[in-house]
Order: C-alpha cells, then structure tokens, then sequence
C-alpha cells in the first residue's frame, strides 16, 4: 500500500508557466509552482524536453495519476508531489513521506508505529504541518528496529 489507505496523489490540472516550470494543482487543492529543469536535464528518458516548444505540450495524465507529453513521456503525480514538497523548502515532510513509501505504509500503520495518530500522519504527508525533529528520528529509529529484527 502507498501514500494514503489505497490512494495516490493525483493532479488536478497542469500548465507548463516557463522554459521548465509547471504550475500544478492536486486533488487536494493544493496548487505548486514547479521548475523541472533538473530532472529534464539529468533523465535520458525525459530529453526531447529540454526543446521549451515540446515541454510547454503538457496535458494531465489519465485519471491525474501524472502528468505527460506527447511520446509516451511521463512524469508520476507522487513524483510531482514529492518535488513540490522539496521546492517549497519543505525537506521534513519529504523524508517523512519517503520513510513512507520505502517502507510502503499506510496512514494507520505509520500511525501505529510512530504512536501518533493516523490524522497527524495524514497532516505530516500532505505538508499540512512541520515534521517534528523527534518524529523524523521516530522513523529512523522505527527502521533501525526492523532491520536488527530482520
């Protein structure tokens, strides 16, 4: 199971706004401001991009489960999030909701294993609220237990 009980983050709508940048809005009405000169340049895959005339063809990926361009290009509605939760300087919810996903929680069993409740869990993965210091050493320490059991 990924970010959510079963459910993804997906995107509302998307404008490409410069050479590079999109504008996004998810499902959850929150709207970021996203420069993707980075992963245009640095992905093999994502090449035809950097021509500002192909990347300004962006549309919204069926169901807003990413978004795409022509060629079977594609960017995932969590990537997007995740990058927008890091260019908003915002790095404590993104190595919170990674913890997450590495280790393929649900709110409710992150919940559980942090002894916080499942709706402060749900505010620490949208960007809602700070990740507490102690929370992200929480989540260290959560693994640390796993793997010496392992």
């Amino acid at each position: 199971m990924r970010i959510s009980e079963g459910k993804l983050h997906r995107v509302n709508s998307v404008k490409a706004t410069g050479e590079h940048a999109v504008r996004v809005r998810f499902e959850n009405s929150k709207t970021f401001s996203i420069d993707l000169k980075a992963l245009v340049h640095h992905s093999k895959g994502l090449k035809s991009l950097r021509d500002p005339a192909a990347f300004a063809r962006v549309t919204l990926g069926e169901g807003g489960h990413s978004i795409e361009w022509p060629g079977d290009l594609d960017i995932g509605a969590d990537t997007v999030w995740e990058l927008a939760l890091e260019q908003a300087g915002r790095a404590d919810a993104v190595e919170f909701v990674r913890w997450r996903w590495k280790h393929g929680l649900s709110l409710s069993t992150a919940a559980e294993a942090l002894g916080i409740s499942r709706r402060q869990v749900a505010y620490y993965a949208s960007g809602e609220h700070v990740v507490p210091r102690t929370v992200l050493l929480a989540c260290k320490g959560w693994e640390a237990e796993r793997q010496a059991a392992a």
